[in-house]
């Protein structure tokens, strides 16, 4: 009999984790991935992205996860607004 089970998606952590080195990989940006929070803001105050970011962002990770995101989407502002959201939404969304 075959197993027929798909791989385990990684943990909640593990996901946040690789996004988290993602971010800072596509970004350039000088931080530590302990020092991104789930819940912090990406915007602004928080992680200091700004929209040409998050666009650089939505490409990797669209490329990376096999994920459609659209720029017209009314979901984007709550998807980027944290990297526990942005988590949340590949792990929904993901096809590899």
């Amino acid at each position: 009999m075959q197993d027929t089970q798909k791989p385990s998606a990684p943990s909640t952590a593990d996901l946040q984790r690789e996004v988290a080195e993602l971010l800072i990989e596509c970004l350039n940006l000088e931080v530590t991935v302990d020092q991104i929070a789930p819940d912090a803001p990406l915007y602004g105050d928080g992680l200091g992205l700004d929209s040409i970011d998050v666009l650089e962002v939505a490409l990797v990770v669209s490329k990376r996860y096999g994920l459609q995101l659209r720029d017209d989407s009314e979901d984007n502002k709550h998807t980027f607004s944290s990297l526990r959201n942005l988590c949340d939404y590949i792990a929904a969304k993901r096809t590899r």
